[in-house]
C-alpha cells in the first residue's frame, strides 16, 4: 500500500516505522529541513522536504496513486486542509490528527470519518485506569466486516426520532452524543443538528448509509471514508 504521511511528528515517525516494517511504501512530507534530512538518512522511505498543504507538493508525492493519506502535522488546521486536498484526489483512506476537540468536530462535519485525537484518547484511558477499570480496546471486539461508526447530524435530519431512521440490513443505532451526554437508542431521542450518532454496522452497509444519508449528491460521489459522515 502506498501511504503518504504529512508531518514527521513523533506520531508520524512512529507510524512510518511500523508501516515500513509491514512492507508498505511510505512517503513522508516534512517542512523542517533538518528533520527531513535526518529521516532521509535513517529511514527506508521517500522523504520530501516541503509544506504538505501545497497541492503541488502532494502531486509530487503522487497523491492520486496513494491508497491512504495521514495528516499528522503539528497544526490542526493544516491537517484538515491536507485532508481536503486528498479528498479531491479521491484517496480511499484519509486520516486526520487533531489535538483540538473543537476542530475534531469541524473535521467530522466536513465529512471525514477517521479523525484521531491522541490526547483525548489517552486521557480517557488513563482516567479509567485510575478508577480501577480495565479498558477493553475496541479492536478486540471488532471481527470480520463489523464496523462501529459515527455520523454528525445535519440540519435537514433534525426533528426525526432516532428509531424512525430507515437503516440498511445488519445495521443498528447504539445511541448518540449530545455534547458530552450519551443518550441510548432506547430513549428514542429527537435528533438535533450537531448530534453524533453511533452505529454498529458492516462494511457493505456502511457504504449504503453514506450514500443514503449524505447531505447532497456531490458528497455521495466522494469517498470520504473517528468515523464520521453527515446525515
Amino acid at each position: 500500500m502506498r501511504i503518504i504521511i504529512a508531518g514527521a511528528s513523533p506520531l508520524g515517525v512512529d507510524l512510518a516505522t511500523n508501516l515500513i516494517a509491514q512492507g508498505h511504501e511510505i512517503i513522508i512530507i516534512e517542512r523542517n529541513a533538518e528533520k527531513a534530512q535526518e529521516l532521509a538518512e535513517c529511514m527506508d522511505c521517500t522523504v520530501i522536504n516541503a509544506e504538505a498543504t501545497r497541492p503541488e507538493i502532494l502531486e509530487k508525492a503522487e497523491l492520486e496513486e496513494a491508497q491512504a493519506v495521514i495528516a499528522c502535522t503539528g497544526h490542526d488546521q493544516d491537517n484538515i486542509l491536507i485532508g481536503l486536498i486528498a479528498r479531491t484526489a479521491n484517496v480511499p483512506e484519509i486520516i486526520i490528527k487533531t489535538d483540538s476537540v473543537e476542530l475534531m468536530t469541524v473535521a467530522k462535519k466536513l465529512g471525514f470519518r477517521h479523525v484521531v485525537n491522541p490526547s483525548r484518547t489517552t486521557s480517557v484511558i488513563i482516567a479509567d485506569t485510575l478508577r480501577g477499570l480495565d479498558v477493553i480496546e475496541l479492536s478486540t471486539l471488532v471481527r470480520g466486516e463489523v464496523r462501529f461508526t459515527s455520523l454528525i447530524v445535519a440540519k435537514k435530519s433534525a426533528g426525526e426520532h432516532l428509531l424512525d431512521l430507515v437503516l440498511p440490513p445488519k445495521t443498528a443505532a447504539i445511541g448518540l452524543y449530545r455534547g458530552s451526554e450519551l443518550i441510548l437508542y432506547s430513549e428514542n431521542p429527537v435528533l438535533q443538528a450537531g448530534d453524533e450518532l453511533l452505529f454498529a454496522t458492516n462494511t457493505e452497509a456502511e457504504d449504503k448509509i453514506r450514500m443514503m444519508l449524505s447531505e447532497d449528491e456531490e458528497a455521495q460521489m466522494q469517498d470520504v471514508s473517528p468515523n464520521s459522515i453527515r446525515l
